[in-house]
């Protein structure tokens, strides 16, 4: 199916080439972001590429000379997956560096040179007024925010924090555009030492580097907040107010997330003691990245080596579905924006041999949306087979509208300068599917990746396929869901339960 599309990633209300599924909400307020700054080491016809060699070691000095003849400068290597982040301005580097002895794949990161050439426009957030914020009438226990916060209850986090609110010893990381860590609802859980900024492909641990700019999206700490905003008597509460929760900014200016920088998220994260990653975005510059593509397999290998590492170093690594209403188990699906940062053109690709990245990598727990009547969000991708989990990623108040006190359908986090606001999409599902992870880990501290996702899965609550499913009411089946309730392509293996997370 043919979906339009706006740069966007897995949020509704913001996206830009955001880690955010696609923005949903389309909120007002359209604003033009400023483009990356140049990079040092690059001149302005160079390229990024990711060189993929035998993991475990160094680069051979057969494989460096092979990049310096053909024109490639190392920016850095992660020996321990073997994938070697270069830049060149020779348009036939990885034609040429393929063919070197011990080079398994390479490809281009994107198809505009360094720095990227593009800007992008992005809808904001729904900011909250100070109006509706004092209109918010708190119950004894509950953060003042709390009771406009429809998502809690939906995944019974209000009573799991009756039992726990999670474990301080227990880390989130955001991967994700950048988290405003001086927030008074991040602060108190920030984890400093876990986060970093990756957006070059090679770690800057620069004090603040993690924080998004003034010209940067929100979504990062959007994301940190739904996770990990502090029970503390100021704003909202976080669907794991008592784990820790970092920052690891992948997104350029330009809100575009290319594979090096993901690459470098991924093993920050598996070096640094991370739990559980939150993956709000999908890696650009393509939407799916197929495999008779070499420059995109190559993609795929060096994501998928990156994000494997990461669980293999205990981490849990939860992502965004995608908010273009696509079937993600359909035999064929129309992609018209790829690639997102030059000229796009659209194509057919088959998703069983085309990827989203990391969404669809394996070990991945893929996060479908619903709304405020549990019913999956009139954006959200789908998929038998593909959806492990749902979780509340927010809807149209018009299609399913929030009970009272509640006024939005759509998910209130935390923003830049102390600010709180609405968005929605699959970049707000996945966040809450990571801090009910958060709160598993914390419940069994020594439990694997492996049994965390076991638990997630099997303590999530059953939920039957909408059949007919016509959110808007039109008397159209908007999409079709296949599957039992106990697995199907809306709702995975059920809607996360936060109760039984601690409880179990």
């Amino acid at each position: 199916m043919t979906v339009s599309h706006s740069r966007h990633h897995r949020a509704l209300a913001i996206p830009a080439g955001l880690a955010v599924a696609t923005a949903l909400a389309f909120l007002p307020n359209v604003q033009a972001s400023a483009a990356e700054s140049p990079s040092a080491s690059a001149d302005a016809t160079s390229l990024s590429y990711v060189v993929n060699v035998k993991a475990g070691q160094a680069p051979s000095a057969a494989v460096k000379r092979a990049i310096a003849e053909a024109g490639g400068t190392i920016v850095t290597s992660y020996d321990r997956i073997g994938v070697v982040v270069v830049h060149s301005s020779n348009p036939d580097f990885a034609k040429t560096v393929r063919t070197a002895r011990g080079v398994q794949s390479a490809g281009a990161t994107r198809t505009a040179p360094l720095p990227s050439a593009a800007t992008t426009d992005v809808g904001t957030p729904k900011v909250l007024s100070a109006t509706e914020a004092a209109a918010a009438e708190a119950a004894q226990g509950q953060d003042p925010l709390e009771p406009l916060q429809w998502d809690l209850p939906a995944i019974k986090a209000d009573k799991a924090h009756e039992k726990s609110l999670g474990s301080s010893k227990v880390t989130v990381a955001v991967i994700d555009t950048g988290v405003d860590d001086t927030h008074p609802d991040i602060a108190p859980n920030f984890d400093r030492a876990a986060s970093v900024n990756c957006v070059s492909g090679k770690p800057d641990t620069t004090d603040g580097a993690w924080r998004p700019t003034a010209a940067e999206s929100p979504h990062g700490t959007h994301v940190a907040g739904e996770i990990a905003a502090a029970k503390n008597g100021i704003g909202m509460t976080g669907v794991a107010p008592g784990v820790k929760v970092s920052g690891i900014k992948v997104s350029t200016t330009a809100g575009f997330f290319y594979t090096e920088a993901v690459v470098c998220g991924f093993m920050w994260a598996a070096e640094h003691g991370v739990d559980v990653t939150n993956n709000s975005y999908y890696t650009d510059p393509w939407y799916f990245n197929c495999k008779d593509d070499p420059d995109q397999k190559a993609l795929v290998e060096a994501v998928k080596r990156a994000s494997s590492y990461a669980e293999k170093k205990g981490a849990v690594n939860v992502a965004a579905a995608g908010n273009e209403e696509y079937d993600l188990a359909a035999d064929e699906i129309t992609d018209p924006v790829s690639p997102n940062d030059s000229t796009p053109s659209e194509r057919v690709i088959d998703p069983s041999e085309c990827y989203d990245i990391p969404t669809q990598l394996p070990g991945v727990v893929t996060t479908a949306a619903t709304g405020a009547k549990g019913l999956k969000s009139s954006f959200s991708n789908y998929g038998k087979g593909v959806i492990d989990i749902a979780a509340p990623g927010g809807d149209s108040t018009a299609y399913q509208p929030p009970a009272a006190p509640a006024t939005s359908g759509l998910i209130l986090g935390t923003l830049p300068g102390g600010k709180w606001g609405y968005m929605a999409g699959t970049s707000m599902a996945s966040p809450h599917v990571a801090g009910v992870a958060a709160l598993i880990k914390s419940t069994h501290p020594h439990a694997s990746p492996a049994l965390v996702k076991a638990l997630l899965y099997a303590e999530a609550d059953a939920t039957a396929c909408t059949d007919p499913y016509d959110i808007d009411g039109d008397g159209k089946v908007d999409a079709v869901c296949e599957g039992s309730k106990n697995r199907n392509g809306f709702y995975g293996w059920g809607t996360a339960d936060a109760l039984d997370a601690v409880t179990k």
